[in-house]
């Protein structure tokens, strides 16, 4: 890695301990947390994030794949993680680097479960996802009874915790369908039938959760986006601190006159003299074409420049024309006080897309380790 690379991504784990923090101080000294570190911990640096998590008091982890967990586990992570959304073909992967995965359909129970009889698994933890109302993975609830006459079937599988996912906990316009997710999952632990001697814990809040039900935490919480600075409620927002902020720098200005182009496809004409300043970033690192024509901005000497034309693969074109700036000049796309949430919904998207996006190509600079 260059010393001083022109585009990278800094993350900053002093802001991740403050989110940890604000997160704790919602819920009850006894209830666990888990932190949501899939996708690269949600395109920031995974292993750099789950250390912090860890040293900080994390009680648990959750990736979406069996890879992800593999990853952590050869990094030297220890904190139990759950595994959301495995497939077959990772099974033995699983249990080989003590992973837990989530059982979420008859099929993936079955395949599991023949994978741990053959590895010789004496209740080994699981965790059963049920479907309350997201309607993406899932048990529901009328199979317990099918869940259970394989359980006592068998002493190779032990069910660690039961949970389900909130479909729409940030849009309190939609209060109703949640208390109606809250009562579905209730209704399953109540009708649970524990063959074993001991009893699973219980986990239904994400982020949004934690902040607008917190009576619903039962015994762990899992929250992703707010461990990265971000809550979908810009009140709770200015709660938290964003983990991220992408920057690069100006590679070349352009005078532009009346009538010229710029970019693929004559992306955009000037009316008049305009400034333009070329960024080495684009939609290979992250950066969509969704962002250009005037959609997104980045901020040069704390002033907005609107992205235009069409975005390139490895370059950005944005209008200078009221910024005093000079080649090599800092240029910053979020972070900073400039919140990822607001460039994304200009380009009507969402956080997770642009913070996700980002490319592994574009370095990541770690602070506060």
């Amino acid at each position: 890695m260059a010393e001083n690379p022109e585009t990278v991504l800094e993350i900053d784990l002093n802001a991740l301990a403050h989110n940890y923090a604000v997160l704790r101080s919602r819920i009850r000294p006894e209830t666990r947390l888990l932190g949501v570190v899939k996708a690269f911990a949600y395109g920031s640096e995974a292993k750099a994030i789950a250390r912090k998590l860890e040293a900080l008091g994390a009680d648990y982890l959750a990736v979406a794949y069996t890879s992800e967990g593999v990853f952590l586990r050869k990094a030297g992570i220890r904190l139990p993680i759950l595994v959301l959304h495995p497939q077959p073909d990772g099974m033995a992967d699983i249990i080989e680097t003590c992973l837990e995965p989530s059982l979420y359909s008859p099929r993936i129970f079955q395949e599991f479960l023949k994978t741990a009889q053959a590895m010789k698994q004496k209740r080994y933890p699981v965790h059963l996802k049920f479907n309350t109302g997201l309607n993406r993975l899932g048990f529901r609830a009328h199979d317990l009874d099918w869940i259970g006459s394989q359980l006592r079937a068998t002493d190779a599988l032990e069910v660690r915790s039961l949970f389900s996912h909130l479909a729409a906990s940030d849009d309190l316009d939609e209060r109703e369908f949640t208390l109606g997710q809250l009562k579905a999952f209730e209704g399953i632990v109540k009708n649970w039938e524990y063959p074993f001697e001991s009893r699973p814990f219980n986990h239904l809040l994400n982020t949004s959760g934690v902040f607008n039900y917190p009576g619903a935490q039962w015994d762990m919480v899992r929250t992703g986006i707010g461990l990265y600075g971000y809550s979908n409620d810009p009140e709770t927002d200015s709660l938290l601190k964003p983990v991220s902020r992408l920057r690069t720098r100006i590679s070349q200005i352009h005078k532009i006159k009346a009538g010229e182009w710029v970019g693929y496809n004559k992306g955009y004409q000037s009316e008049g003299l305009r400034v333009t300043a070329t960024l080495p970033i684009g939609h290979a690192d992250g950066i969509g074409r969704h962002y250009g024509q005037g959609k997104g901005r980045v901020y040069i000497q704390g002033k907005p420049a609107p992205i235009i034309g069409n975005v390139c693969m490895d370059m950005t074109m944005v209008d200078i024309s009221d910024i005093a700036c000079k080649e090599g000049d800092e240029v910053v796309f979020f972070g900073d006080g400039i919140s990822a949430e607001g460039l994304a919904s200009r380009a009507n998207t969402i956080s997770y897309e642009l913070l996700t996006g980002i490319s592994q190509r574009v370095p990541r600079v770690i602070s506060g380790a």
